[in-house]
């Protein structure tokens, strides 16, 4: 059978409608020889999702938005989401919208729930949520350090319009006088510590001298202490500690009247004939003084002596 030059071209004109068919789909994200589901997603908000925006399970894409449109009834937008992948989503499973970078945009993903056995069939409509991505982050964080930003800003320019009407002409001539002189005043520390290091440079070697000197008496402490250290310093403190304590025992004997100086110390008796004593010599030495011939007679005509008669005490006490 001979095939004419009109069916030939028949068949590449349905050919070529076939594979533009085939290739807008593709590009669309549609492969028309594999076998689709297709799932809905109701939002409030897309976000600025777009169509062709990958859908992912754990990071895995699995799928592309085919479609977003206006529901009238609800004034909702609907996301027709094209899944290729064979694993098992079931009803109460959640879709959301994220970011997942700075410049990639918006995607979904698919938050299944494994504990739920009820899986969704194609044209199912699941419920959406939106997760703030970092720029919405970012901003909600930037938004409080912008208005403290603006409060120090406006406390700073407040702070200078102070410092301006604080600092006349005459507060800045007094702040330029004090740093002339402070830099006067550096310059003779400058000075000083040149002087200190001539000086320090004329008197090394006194220096290192005055250094060994003070070594030679280190070492000699050193020595001195290695002597007391060998000394028998213990046994001395104790036999001082002894000595002590017998002091205060012997102190003690004292107070209880132990002992012949105790005896005198304490006995009221003894005090009261040593007083007795002391008076009767006081008289004694009165009637010595006022009646000497008394005691010592020297007479050359044979004179006899007075009577002796006992001094009173009041007279004791007025001569």
């Amino acid at each position: 059978m001979k095939i004419t030059r009109e069916i030939k071209t028949a068949i590449l004109v349905i050919a070529s409608i076939l594979l533009f068919i085939w290739g807008y789909s593709f590009l669309q994200g549609r492969d028309l020889l594999t076998s689709y589901r297709m799932f809905y997603v109701q939002y409030d908000n897309v976000e600025g999702l777009a169509t062709s925006a990958p859908v992912t399970i754990n990071g895995l894409i699995v799928g592309r938005i085919t479609k977003i449109e206006l529901v009238p009834s609800t004034a909702k937008l609907q996301v027709e989401l094209q899944i290729k992948n064979d694993f098992p989503i079931s009803k109460s499973s959640t879709i959301d919208i994220y970011e997942p970078g700075l410049i990639g945009g918006k995607q979904i993903q698919i938050v299944p729930n494994l504990q739920d056995n009820d899986m969704a069939e194609s044209g199912h409509v699941f419920t959406g949520r939106i997760i703030p991505g970092l720029t919405s982050l970012v901003g909600e964080k930037l938004t409080p350090l912008q208005e403290k930003i603006e409060k120090v800003a406006v406390s700073a320019d407040v702070l200078l319009n102070n410092l301006n009407q604080v600092l006349d002409d005459k507060s800045k001539a007094n702040l330029r006088e004090s740093i002339a002189k402070l830099n006067s005043l550096m310059d003779e520390f400058a000075k000083a510590g040149k002087n200190v290091n001539q000086i320090i440079d004329k008197n090394q070697a006194n220096i290192d001298g005055s250094l060994a000197n003070l070594k030679k008496t280190t070492a000699n402490f050193s020595k001195i202490s290695d002597t007391l250290a060998k000394a028998k310093i213990g046994q001395a403190i104790k036999h001082f500690e002894h000595s002590l304590k017998s002091v205060d025992n012997m102190i003690s004997n004292l107070d209880k009247g132990k002992g012949s100086l105790g005896k005198l110390l304490n006995d009221d008796a003894l005090y009261k004939n040593l007083n007795s004593t002391s008076t009767e010599l006081e008289l004694l030495l009165q009637d010595l003084r006022l009646n000497p011939t008394r005691y010592i007679n020297v007479s050359l005509f044979g004179k006899k002596n007075k009577p002796y008669v006992a001094p009173k005490p009041q007279d004791t006490i007025s001569n």
